[in-house]
């Protein structure tokens, strides 16, 4: 028979940095599970992309017992990192505050690609151009 479900838990963590104390412990906490358990599980599973920000989306069942799945990095932070800037612009398209190579949107695309609501890469590099224009980054061919 399967496990009840009691709930579902959205994070962001930086890939193998998560610690039992605030924010993962403050989420993680009331639900009942076992705190260092999931950090280990969930560090040793993220080792290879340290310094990346990586969604997490934890199951919690009635037992206590847990499961997560790693998702890939959001697209605004792919964006930045690839663009090399702190942060997107405040007035979108209409300040631009870096620039990004076409092959650049097509690696992101390919990396978010399991992800993103869409089948094929050229889909996908649509999207992604699309964030990268409202964060003020440029695309050049």
């Amino acid at each position: 028979m399967a496990k009840k479900v009691t709930k579902q838990i959205k994070l962001q963590i930086p890939a193998g940095k998560a610690t039992p104390a605030p924010p993962v412990g403050t989420v993680l906490g009331p639900a009942g599970i076992n705190l260092q358990e999931f950090c280990t599980k969930y560090n040793d599973a993220t080792r290879d992309k340290m310094g990346d920000i990586l969604p997490v989306e934890i199951t919690v069942y009635e037992d206590r017992s847990f499961d997560f799945v790693i998702k890939t990095p959001p697209a605004a932070f792919l964006i930045k990192k690839y663009a090399k800037i702190k942060s997107g612009s405040t007035k979108g398209s209409k300040d631009i505050v870096g620039t990004l190579s076409k092959d650049q949107i097509k690696e992101i695309a390919e990396i978010k690609l399991p992800d993103l609501n869409c089948y094929t890469v050229e889909e996908a590099i649509k999207i992604v151009e699309g964030t990268a224009l409202n964060m003020g980054v440029k695309v050049e061919d």
